[in-house]
C-alpha cells in the first residue's frame, strides 16, 4: 500500500485574540502579504500568502497555550532577517544549531512561536542526522 501522496504543506493556522494587533505584527512588522480569505467563511480569519504556502490567523476568544509548537518561515538571507526583526523590536531566541542551517525563534503578540530559517544546502539525513531512540 502506498503512502498518502503529500506534495507539501499548504497552510498553517494559529490562534489570535486581537485582529488589529495580529495584522500589525504579521503585516507591518514582518512584512507578510495579507490576502482575502474565502468569501464563504462566516468567521473572522486573516490569511497571508507566503509564496504559495499560507498562514491563517484564526480569531478566538482565548489564546492558545504557549508550547514548543511552531511554524517555520524560510528566508534567503538570515542576516537580513535578524536585522529586520531586531529593528522591529522583536525579541530573538537563539536555538540549537542544525547542520548547514542558521535559524532563530520569535514569538507573535499571542505567544505563537515562529522559527526563521535559512538552509545553506538541503538537509541530508544520512550525514546530518541521527536517531535518538
Amino acid at each position: 500500500m502506498a503512502g498518502l501522496p503529500v506534495t507539501h504543506i499548504d497552510h498553517v493556522s494559529v490562534i489570535i485574540t486581537d485582529v488589529p494587533r495580529a495584522r500589525d505584527f504579521y503585516g507591518r512588522q514582518l512584512g507578510l502579504r495579507e490576502i482575502a480569505p474565502p468569501k464563504t467563511f462566516d468567521f473572522i480569519v486573516a490569511w497571508y500568502d507566503l509564496g504559495g504556502t499560507y498562514l491563517h490567523l484564526l480569531l478566538k476568544e482565548k489564546a492558545d497555550s504557549v508550547s514548543p509548537r511552531h511554524f517555520c518561515l524560510h528566508v534567503n538571507d538570515i542576516h537580513a532577517a535578524r536585522a529586520h526583526v531586531t529593528a522591529q523590536g522583536i525579541a530573538i531566541d537563539e536555538t540549537v544549531k542544525i547542520p548547514n542551517a542558521d535559524r532563530f525563534f520569535i514569538h507573535d503578540p499571542e505567544g505563537n512561536r515562529i522559527e526563521i530559517l535559512q538552509w545553506d544546502r538541503p538537509y541530508m539525513p544520512e550525514s546530518d542526522g541521527k536517531y535518538l531512540v
